[in-house]
């Protein structure tokens, strides 16, 4: 679909337009990429933020820099995301196996989202963001566990673009955790095996609630899903970019959802 070629505002695109102001009230799809129909503007966009590693490295800079900076494209995308009626943005922004990594990079990270969700929480409430954390809280710094409880409480009834991270987040793990929670109810009766569904089974998840992800953007090149969302992103779109976090901005946004809104949704079927 060509850049230079505007929609027409037909009565699908003014109704999808009303929704999304309606959770959203500076949502301007058609303003900020007319060659896309509102609705096939993304739900929920999930991104694996990879590169701020390689990005310092070219830059002879410290890693801990290339994480401040990737920080920086987290504002970026989030804004558009709002202005383009987006519902959810989760990104991963630390997996389980992250605690491999050198104990002062891991340190310097946890400082960091810490920092950052302070510094943060009055925007979210400003521009309506809801914020919501998944992931296991064992070995998250007190500091760090006790900001996002501090930041969920206070945007929880917020109506606007809800930000989700995957902190201490392994979709194994998460699997796991829900097949437990299950197991229990049916040991104490709760809970007949026959009476497990899919539905039941994604309640348990800590993504309970939350819409499936509609696109999955991978940055940095890596053709991988790195253990993350394998339930929810069960019929997500691809996309993969060379493109390092630190350098992801609204261009490299808006050609995702390009890719996206060209592609045919089959979900199994025949369109």
């Amino acid at each position: 679909m060509s850049k230079s070629t505007a929609i027409s505002p037909d009565s699908a695109a003014l109704a999808a337009i009303a929704a999304m102001r309606a959770r959203l009230p500076k949502a301007d799809p058609l303003a900020r990429l007319p060659d896309v129909h509102p609705c096939k503007i993304p739900r929920h966009i999930a991104i694996i933020m990879d590169g701020n590693g390689r990005w310092a490295k070219a830059r002879e800079l410290d890693r801990r820099q290339g994480h401040r900076a990737g920080a920086e494209s987290i504002r970026r995308t989030l804004n558009e995301c709002g202005n383009l009626g987006v519902e959810q943005l989760t990104l991963y922004s630390f997996s389980n196996e992250n605690w491999k990594r050198p104990i002062e990079e891991v340190t310097a990270i946890m400082e960091l989202f810490s920092e950052q969700l302070s510094l943060e929480a009055a925007n979210f409430v400003e521009q309506g963001v809801r914020f919501r954390a998944i992931g296991s809280r064992e070995r998250i710094p007190f500091e760090l566990a006790e900001a996002i409880d501090a930041v969920e409480q206070v945007t929880a009834s917020q109506r606007g673009i809800t930000l989700c991270l995957a902190l201490n987040y392994g979709s194994r793990a998460e699997i796991v955790d829900a097949a437990r929670s299950l197991a229990t109810r049916v040991a104490k009766g709760e809970l007949k095996p026959q009476e497990i569904t899919e539905e039941l089974f994604a309640a348990s998840l800590y993504t309970a609630g939350m819409p499936d992800p509609d696109l999955l953007i991978r940055t940095a090149g890596e053709m991988r899903v790195s253990n993350y969302l394998l339930w929810q992103i069960s019929y997500a779109e691809l996309h993969v970019t060379d493109v390092l976090w630190p350098d992801f901005g609204v261009a490299e946004l808006h050609c995702a959802i390009r890719d996206f809104a060209g592609r045919t949704r089959k979900f199994g079927g025949l369109g």
